[in-house]
């Protein structure tokens, strides 16, 4: 082997790393951005429900679900959304592609829960909203930024 050849070796993924570190780090900090705002529409959204007699009192606890409760759960599987768009994007040849498919069936998975609570249909019907409330809103901006990055090495 020669020096240069070496040197080459060496260089290749180095001199990539940068570019894809900037690529997963604007993809994080839109990500963690469009969390922010799932989490407070979310949290609006239920105080509004509330505000029209929603009383998110689900039988098995006994006690309401908290404005709180829905600021932490949509700030969790949030991040968890960013997490996938990060894989997907390290990972996948058509990561926007496959982003969408793939939490859109976890928002539609996520429904069956509200059924199994026990709560009255207002409450059912509310949390079901919930649940799309938070998609919307960070399903498209991840599809999007995934989608910047596809045509790209």
């Amino acid at each position: 082997m020669s020096s240069t050849h070496d040197a080459d070796v060496v260089a290749g993924p180095a001199a990539d790393r940068p570019r894809r570190t900037r690529r997963f780090g604007r993809l994080v900090g839109i990500g963690l951005v469009a969390a922010l705002a799932a989490m407070v529409v979310t949290t609006l959204a239920a105080a509004l429900a509330r505000v029209v007699g929603v009383d998110f009192a689900l039988p098995e606890g006994g006690e309401a679900i908290p404005l709180g409760g829905f600021t932490v759960v949509t700030g969790f599987f949030s991040v968890v959304g960013v997490v996938i768009a990060v894989a997907l994007l390290r990972w996948s040849a058509r990561p926007a592609l496959r982003f969408v498919w793939t939490t859109v069936a976890l928002t539609v998975v996520s429904m069956i829960p509200p059924f199994l609570a026990g709560g009255n249909v207002a409450t059912i019907a509310a949390l079901l909203g919930l649940h799309v409330v938070p998609a919307a809103v960070m399903i498209p901006v991840l599809a999007r930024e995934l989608r910047r990055h596809e045509s790209r090495p």
